[in-house]
């Protein structure tokens, strides 16, 4: 997009905002990875840069779940700005068993919007050690269990929660949303 999609604004407040202010009522640690920690400064979260830069977005869940406080933690892309207290409540509720519980909908698997424990650390390097940056390529190293969208829907009938920015397209889908 050739900006920060964190910082698109949906109704006024920016994406990351909006995650940061769900996140509060949900959570009492919020971490935010990041490669520009001043950029968020405003928000007052905890905020840690990747351990290993250029693993993209498997590296930053390696950070996350490294320097997370609790033994599971879930993960949301900064570009999806209609995050759903409800279904997130949900899938941490039911993830105790799993080291990945991973929507799955029409559109495939979500892995930025995911509960990952810390006994997916280990797995997570070696991927790294090998160059192999692909989150789905964690699952099958690892207990992970799929919640399909019927389970999805009752909590986010439209799966809204999904939704993330990648174009200029995309902004156009929903007229509340500026960058």
């Amino acid at each position: 997009m050739g900006r920060n999609k964190a910082f698109i604004k949906v109704d006024g407040q920016r994406i990351i905002e909006r995650t940061a202010n769900l996140f509060r009522e949900l959570f009492d640690d919020i971490l935010l990875v990041t490669n520009s920690p001043l950029d968020y400064l405003d928000l007052n979260l905890r905020t840690v840069t990747d351990l290993v830069p250029g693993r993209g977005s498997l590296g930053g869940i390696y950070s996350g779940l490294f320097y997370a406080s609790h033994p599971r933690a879930f993960v949301a892309a900064c570009d999806m700005p209609f995050l759903n207290q409800a279904l997130i409540r949900h899938l941490v509720d039911i993830s105790s068993r799993q080291d990945i519980l991973i929507p799955r909908t029409e559109d495939g698997q979500q892995p930025l919007h995911a509960v990952y424990s810390r006994k997916c650390l280990s797995a997570i390097e070696r991927l790294c050690e090998q160059g192999n940056l692909k989150i789905i390529d964690l699952f099958p190293r690892v207990k992970t269990k799929e919640i399909l969208s019927e389970e999805l829907r009752a909590y986010d009938p439209q799966l809204t929660s999904f939704f993330n920015i990648n174009s200029p397209e995309d902004l156009n889908r929903f007229p509340n949303l500026r960058a």
